[in-house]
């Protein structure tokens, strides 16, 4: 366990001291002679987090994607009104008749098809976004990162999903989306309408639900421990006066890309394209891929 020690004393908020805390430790390479996570205690108060003191856990990838990571954390906690059952959550599922599932399995073909070759040329640098403040001329990063952290309100998400009826992660994307884009306006307004890629990783597993460490430890293609995600490129959408005017158009374009990806098979078809780059060229160049990432166990 580290316990950082910050300079400035006296102050009743340390909020500037713990972003550069945890950017400083963000950028560091864990040790390859010790376990592959470190513990981080920061004994001092900040205001964002409305919290007197904060415990940081940094872990390597290589240990699990974040379903099996959550999967372990959720494992540690029980039940109040039976601590023997194992935590559930609500799910639910829609059912759609024959009829229907016709015109959207012809639209899911013609959808995966152009997702495919459009992340195919994306990673074959066959298509590269356009100059911009987040592409500049020169790619390597001559001032490293920063992390900095903010707290937002669930109920306000609530309020868009509710009444854009979309998913709390479309309300995410859609704010990030926009957030860039702002960004970017303000390092130059000509790059508002630029042509822009995210690379955004994906659940690649088919279960919708969590399972005990003791279920992902044996073996299951869908459920066992290990990374299995995929990264795509999605298109960020462009900044114009009507979604500047209102933000909630973000929201509404990151909904139709996510529910497009969803339709669409591009996921197996790029996990079987970097299965048979594994077993022909081997797992360095097929990790080396710059159009999709998929780690194994």
């Amino acid at each position: 366990m580290k316990i950082p020690i910050f300079a400035k004393k006296g102050v009743k908020f340390y909020d500037e001291e713990f972003d550069e805390y945890m950017s400083k430790i963000g950028g560091e390479k864990l040790a390859q002679d010790k376990p592959l996570w470190e513990v981080h205690l920061i004994k001092y108060p900040t205001r964002k987090n409305n919290a007197a003191g904060t415990s940081v856990v940094k872990l390597h990838h290589s240990l699990g994607d974040g379903y099996t990571l959550m999967g372990s954390l959720l494992s540690c906690v029980k039940r109040v009104d039976d601590p023997s059952i194992p935590i559930t959550f609500p799910s639910s599922h829609a059912t759609t008749s024959s009829i229907k599932r016709l015109p959207e399995s012809i639209f899911s073909m013609f959808k995966s098809a152009s997702d495919f070759g459009w992340n195919i040329l994306r990673g074959s640098n066959f298509i590269v976004d356009d100059q911009s403040p987040i592409r500049p001329e020169n790619k390597e990063f001559k001032h490293g990162f920063g992390i900095s952290n903010v707290t937002l309100s669930l109920d306000s998400f609530k309020v868009v999903k509710n009444k854009l009826k979309v998913t709390t992660n479309d309300t995410l994307v859609g704010m990030i989306f926009l957030g860039i884009r702002l960004y970017m306006e303000a390092k130059s307004y000509e790059s508002r309408k630029t042509q822009a890629t995210a690379i955004v990783m994906l659940n690649a597993r088919k279960i919708r639900a969590y399972k005990s460490v003791e279920e992902m430890l044996q073996t299951n293609s869908d459920t066992s421990w290990g990374n299995r995600f995929h990264s795509l490129h999605l298109p960020i959408p462009k900044l114009s006066d009507a979604n500047t005017c209102n933000p909630l158009d973000f929201v509404l374009e990151a909904h139709k890309i996510i529910i497009g990806l969803r339709n669409s098979s591009v996921l197996p078809l790029s996990g079987l394209i970097l299965r048979m780059l594994d077993k022909i060229k081997g797992t360095e160049v097929c990790c080396s891929s710059t159009f999709l990432v998929q780690q194994k166990k």
